[in-house]
């Protein structure tokens, strides 16, 4: 099945930009271009997710997100640059499964596309990215991005950092991370995992991500 993504933007450059991003990872997009008749539009398409920015011509995106309740549970994500917090608790109020700030990085809205998606349609092992604290870790490439920039990591630097993002929030201890990067063909011990966390860590720090990874003394690490 195709997944589809109604888009909801009256700024041509923002729209088509989402469009092709969303398409890039094999969803259909599809750009609304009469803001009258947004419910019409919804209706015949029957998209499995809307993205809907707040000022739009004739009728905000509140309105268009209350009509779609009235009918469908299909996720909402509101795009915005008024992000403040009483436009974020309407947003929720409405029934909005999220809120993405702009400006925002595509993959960090693709990040948030794919965990609402995989909520409501359980995409089980078609999860593709995870995401925290605005830092993107793509699972298919092992690369991790954060504000536009791309980092390109190592065997034993991703499956740390997989191992963190999956448990974010969650203290991971040394012996779980050792037993994942044993399943690379390098012997781990302490020293080696401790180096490995130290050179992650500075590769991190690089790209604006200095306080990413926490220690835990005597328990092990965490990301939160």
């Amino acid at each position: 099945m195709e997944y589809k993504i109604l888009i909801v933007e009256d700024d041509p450059a923002i729209a088509g930009a989402v469009c092709n991003h969303v398409s890039s990872w094999g969803y259909q997009g599809e750009v609304v271009q009469d803001f009258q008749d947004v419910m019409g539009r919804f209706l015949e398409w029957k998209p499995q997710l809307a993205l809907l920015d707040i000022s739009l011509p004739f009728y905000d995106g509140f309105y268009w997100c209350r009509k779609i309740r009235e009918v469908s549970k299909v996720p909402v994500i509101f795009l915005s640059s008024a992000a403040d917090n009483m436009n974020i608790v309407m947003a929720v109020n409405m029934g909005a499964d999220d809120f993405v700030a702009k400006p925002f990085d595509l993959q960090v809205l693709m990040a948030k596309i794919q965990a609402v998606m995989r909520r409501t349609y359980d995409f089980g092992n078609q999860m593709h990215w995870l995401e925290h604290r605005g830092a993107v870790l793509n699972t298919e490439d092992t690369s991790l991005h954060y504000q536009g920039q791309r980092l390109d990591l190592t065997k034993n630097d991703y499956r740390i950092l997989q191992t963190l993002m999956e448990n974010k929030g969650k203290v991971v201890s040394r012996d779980v991370l050792m037993t994942r990067l044993w399943e690379t063909d390098s012997f781990i011990d302490e020293n080696t995992l401790t180096v490995n966390v130290a050179r992650l860590r500075r590769k991190l720090s690089a790209v604006g991500l200095s306080d990413f990874i926490h220690t835990k003394k005597g328990l092990g690490y965490i990301v939160e």
